[in-house]
């Protein structure tokens, strides 16, 4: 499935924090529905809902096991939301280099901070 056919894409997918337990399950091991509706409380059906948005965001797949399926995690298309999250980085790095001087330096650390602040 091409990534203009899908019907979620990975930050729609991810959007949800139930599916991000599941995300979360599935690193450790290869579960069945069955385990993974354990973990939730919540019924079988919405749990299988959310692995069918999963499934459309090419995040997860299932393999039929005799009577069950078997679902796993498929991480490729993680990439795309860890190379948007680099662009910000930079931001964050930003603020940590701020707080280093604030820290090592003391009182000079902030009053280069506050000076850093009004030049921007």
């Amino acid at each position: 499935m091409s990534s203009s056919a899908r019907k979620h894409d990975v930050f729609q997918a991810i959007a949800d924090p139930t599916r991000r337990e599941v995300l979360r399950l599935l690193a450790e091991k290869e579960r069945p529905i069955s385990e993974i509706s354990a973990h939730f409380p919540m019924s079988r059906t919405a749990i299988s809902k959310h692995l069918h948005i999963l499934a459309e965001a090419e995040l997860v797949t299932g393999m039929k096991v005799g009577r069950e399926k078997i679902y796993h995690l498929q991480p490729e298309p993680l990439t795309e939301l860890k190379e948007w999250l680099s662009f910000y980085e930079q931001f964050w790095n930003n603020k940590l280099l701020k707080l280093k001087h604030i820290v090592e330096d003391g009182d000079d650390g902030l009053k280069i901070v506050e000076n850093d602040q009004k030049n921007e």
